[in-house]
């Protein structure tokens, strides 16, 4: 019988004590034990999984995506641990658990980190949680309903755009202002206009402001 070791990483500590209790109760054939460390900050679980590399191997980790104060200035998020954790274990499961169920969010870590599995936190129950680690183990991806959602909506859209472009509707999206975007996204203004021109030509709001783009976006998908 072998032991099934999880690593647990989310900012919010009652959620990680849920996860833990509920995964270490779990009947799962094959595996006597099951252990769930966890942690709540960025750099304390990169330091675990950069500490697995030469000792025992998680089989699964499960990252929140956001790590972070909402106001802190460079946050550091569970997308990157997972991007780093591709590179420095690239034979243990990733799942992402998170709040976050907007397409634009979720495509990206699935082509950033291409995860073994995507559930959203509404969409989570003990009985949903226990199914997705067993599948993910042993038969991914598992995608929660709102996940596969995002991922569906977004592969029935013929419209292509590239990562700059998601960038711009994203932050369009949340509100930031036009002349603020160069902030967020490394393009010069005229580059950011440019984008923006042809997308409204893409989704039809060419005679229209940027809300009937960022509307049209949502409404394929993309956003």
């Amino acid at each position: 019988m072998s032991t099934l070791r999880i690593l647990a990483i989310d900012d919010h500590e009652m959620t990680m004590l849920g996860y833990k209790y509920i995964l270490e109760r779990i009947e799962f054939e094959g595996y006597e034990i099951i252990i769930v460390d966890t942690a709540t900050t960025f750099a304390a679980g990169k330091k675990l999984i950069e500490d697995s590399v030469n000792s025992f191997k998680y089989d699964v980790l499960l990252l929140d995506v956001q790590l972070y104060a909402p106001n802190e200035e460079q946050p550091q998020t569970g997308e990157e641990l997972g991007i780093l954790a591709r590179k420095l274990v690239p034979d243990t499961k990733i799942a992402f658990m998170s709040s976050f169920s907007d397409n634009f969010r979720i495509n990206s870590i699935l082509k950033t980190v291409d995860p073994d599995g995507y559930l959203v936190k509404t969409d989570i129950d003990p009985k949903t949680l226990e199914d997705a680690v067993k599948t993910i183990v042993l038969n991914p991806p598992y995608y929660s309903s709102k996940a596969l959602s995002a991922i569906r909506k977004k592969m029935s859209n013929d419209i292509e755009i590239d990562e700059k472009d998601r960038q711009i509707l994203y932050h369009l999206s949340k509100g930031t202002k036009n002349k603020d975007l160069e902030k967020f996204i490394r393009l010069s203004p005229s580059s950011i206009e440019n984008r923006k021109r042809h997308m409204k030509t893409l989704f039809g709001t060419e005679n229209e402001n940027d809300l009937a783009l960022i509307l049209a976006a949502k409404n394929r998908g993309f956003i």
